[in-house]
């Protein structure tokens, strides 16, 4: 298997897994198993059923119950999930906003509640304990970067664009940053795709009718991407299409023979939730933990495709 294992994250890593190493060895021998909940944003999503998987996993090696909600990208149900979890009194809770301001009060009441709370994959506002998630930042850089290269440095590029988070907007910050490297290169057109294959499809569609020179679309997820390639089969056109998270199926797509998808920086979804367990029982156990421990990315193309995993 192709991919990054945890000990060769940088410095910020590296704690939360020695961390998760002391802390397994103190819940091992807690009183009373713990329970860990923990809100994503959506679970239609194989990067988050991954990472659901993996937390089931390393709870269950510690004997910790596991909670587990989906906000369906709804603020008002992901805060009434929390409540409702607090009700259960667990003693942590991780927590992958769909609306980082949108939830704060909800982690403000974990902590009143007592709980250990650590934000995973996009920070949440409030009194969070650690946030734990990819350098979406240089994900952006590199994903362009690729593309701009590919593209023989000059071009007219776009940017499919996705839901305002953190996450998102750093990937594109990012991109912006990687394609001003190469003066060349004009970003072209902005649009927002939702990250949802219909959606980025129908854009990239109207992106490729309104620019008839487009040779580059850098999609902010796989899951748009998708879309937008089967826009760009259609099409016809020799348009190059990169991407951030490293999902199975554009995995496939990539290793493809003559495919216009040729690179996704991926991210480590189970390894962003396992250091975030980590460092959640790390503190629990009263242990001092870093207050943001980023998760390195890296470039998937056709040269290392095949075998790759999150």
């Amino acid at each position: 298997m192709n991919r990054m294992p945890v000990s060769s994250l940088r410095r910020g890593a590296f704690i939360g897994t020695l961390a998760f190493a002391g802390a397994l060895s103190s819940a091992a021998h807690a009183a009373a198993p713990l329970t860990i909940g923990m809100t994503f944003q959506e679970m239609n999503n194989p990067y988050f059923v991954t990472m659901q998987k993996a937390l089931n996993e390393a709870a269950n090696s510690i004997g910790a119950k596991v909670l587990v909600t989906d906000a369906h990208h709804d603020v008002s149900k992901q805060v009434s999930d929390v409540e409702d979890m607090l009700q259960k009194k667990i003693d942590i809770l991780l927590v992958n906003p769909t609306d980082s301001t949108g939830i704060q009060s909800a982690v403000t009441a974990a902590k009143k509640a007592g709980a250990v709370v650590v934000a995973v994959d996009a920070n949440a506002n409030g009194p969070v304990d650690s946030f734990v998630g990819s350098k979406n930042y240089d994900a952006g850089v590199m994903s362009c970067e690729y593309l701009a290269k590919a593209i023989g440095g000059s071009g007219e590029v776009a940017i499919l664009d996705g839901i305002p988070v953190v996450p998102i907007l750093e990937r594109v910050r990012g991109c912006k940053a990687g394609l001003a490297k190469f003066p060349n290169v004009k970003l072209v057109d902005t649009q927002n795709g939702k990250q949802e294959r219909a959606t980025a499809l129908s854009v990239t569609e109207n992106m490729i009718s309104a620019h008839p020179n487009l040779k580059g679309i850098f999609s902010v997820n796989d899951g748009g991407a998708m879309g937008s390639l089967s826009a760009i089969t259609s099409s016809g056109k020799d348009i190059k299409l990169t991407s951030v998270d490293g999902a199975p199926e554009a995995v496939d797509a990539i290793q493809k023979p003559n495919s216009k998808f040729i690179e996704t920086t991926a991210q480590f979804p189970a390894d962003q939730v396992r250091i975030a367990l980590g460092v959640a029982l790390a503190k629990k156990w009263g242990a001092t933990v870093p207050k943001a421990v980023p998760v390195d990315v890296k470039v998937v193309d056709k040269d290392n495709a095949k075998g790759f995993s999150w």
